[in-house]
């Protein structure tokens, strides 16, 4: 499959193939490709100037949007990528601290930072919370910096912070993560114990700001931490990111107000670049009209019912995660909580389910259903026919 142009929810590959895509882009084309609002905004843009290394009016413009959409959100700090966004973030929380580790969750993916890369894909034989790189080139000193927790187990991670809220800088977290809901109280229990401690909890919201709901996971599941950081959606399909929270941490970025032990020196060419902050505009003003989140969820809904059903009446063993709006399945007979949970799934099962998909014209990432606001209902009758067809294949 070689990409060559996308409009609304369909793709097309070189050779003139369409596919009903529910990759959209590993997230960001929520509005579905090329919609008109974005194209004339972003040819706007250009016309008046494709980047500035200055602040600019759009910038200013999307950060006051994320301030009044974002419940977290006091001040803003914009970035090109979700691994700058998260990097970024945890380095903020360091300097406010004065502290160096940090918590995040096993299997949890913030990005590609040296950081980061800790724990995301382990093979489930460390004890928590020693740290495993997955990936060549991280220096090996790093691994003692962070500190890796099981999601969705409040107890594990309340005895790994009480043991060590004395050098954690912060405690990042996707709140629903990769596909993976939290449990109930899980995300308030961890604000509780990272209040307790005065530990910034930030909240990596590359994923799901804009997607569960206008104001992100934090407004859906009724959390509001410290830091997050979004992306994709946020910049219309481009490159665009944001840190924004509390503005007493952000003030590390601030000369004016930080001393030379405090002060973060954050520049980027293209941070709060003109384009994609009109892009940004554009999707946003699109999000806020009414029944927009409606839609995106009924259409996932209709999805993960069939995707079950189909399974259930094929005698395929499958647990459904995420939320409506986000969501994959794991063929295992297992329920899914954390990292280690996945494990016991059948990948070569979903291996052969994606590929299946596929050729029927149906686009899926490896991980992960994206639903979009402009998904039809012959897109979702097309797509469950094709899960008609291909899981009973999956036990021949």
């Amino acid at each position: 499959f070689l990409a060559a142009r996308g409009v609304g929810s369909h793709v097309f590959d070189v050779s003139g193939n369409e596919y009903i895509d529910w990759l959209m882009g590993s997230g960001p084309m929520l509005l579905g490709h090329s919609h008109p609002a974005v194209v004339e905004e972003v040819i706007k843009a250009v016309e008046q100037g494709s980047t500035f290394f200055a602040t600019n009016e759009k910038a200013v413009l999307l950060a006051e949007t994320l301030v009044d959409a974002v419940p977290c959100a006091e001040q803003v700090r914009f970035t090109t990528s979700g691994t700058d966004a998260t990097f970024q973030a945890m380095r903020a929380a360091r300097s406010f601290t004065k502290k160096e580790k940090v918590l995040k969750f096993e299997g949890g993916y913030h990005g590609s930072s040296d950081y980061a890369v800790m724990s995301v894909t382990p093979s489930g034989a460390e004890e928590f919370p020693q740290a495993e790189a997955n990936t060549a080139g991280v220096p090996k000193a790093l691994q003692d910096l962070m500190l890796i927790a099981p999601f969705n187990d409040l107890d594990t991670t309340t005895a790994i912070i009480d043991a060590h809220h004395d050098e954690l800088a912060a405690v990042i977290v996707e709140p629903l993560q990769r596909v993976i809901a939290p449990q109930a109280g899980f995300l308030q229990g961890l604000r509780a114990i990272t209040a307790k401690y005065e530990i910034p909890l930030i909240f990596d919201e590359i994923v799901t700001g804009f997607r569960l709901a206008y104001g992100g996971a934090q407004e859906y599941y009724g959390v509001t931490p410290d830091l997050c950081c979004m992306g994709k959606i946020m910049g219309g399909g481009y490159p665009l990111a944001v840190v924004m929270g509390r503005r007493d941490i952000l003030s590390v970025y601030d000369p004016a107000a930080s001393d030379s032990d405090s002060f973060v020196n954050q520049i980027g060419t293209l941070n709060g670049n003109p384009v994609a902050c009109a892009a940004g505009l554009a999707t946003l003003a699109e999000l806020r009209k009414p029944g927009a989140y409606d839609r995106l969820h009924e259409t996932g809904s209709k999805i993960r019912t069939a995707i079950v059903d189909v399974c259930n009446r094929n005698g395929i063993p499958v647990y459904l995660a995420g939320e409506d709006a986000i969501f994959d399945i794991y063929f295992t007979s297992r329920p899914v909580l954390n990292y280690r949970d996945t494990l016991t799934a059948d990948t070569q099962m979903m291996g052969l389910f994606n590929g299946g998909l596929l050729e029927r014209g149906i686009l899926k990432g490896g991980q992960k259903f994206y639903p979009s606001m402009v998904h039809t209902e012959e897109d979702v009758e097309k797509t469950i026919q094709a899960f008609e067809e291909v899981i009973p294949t999956l036990n021949q």
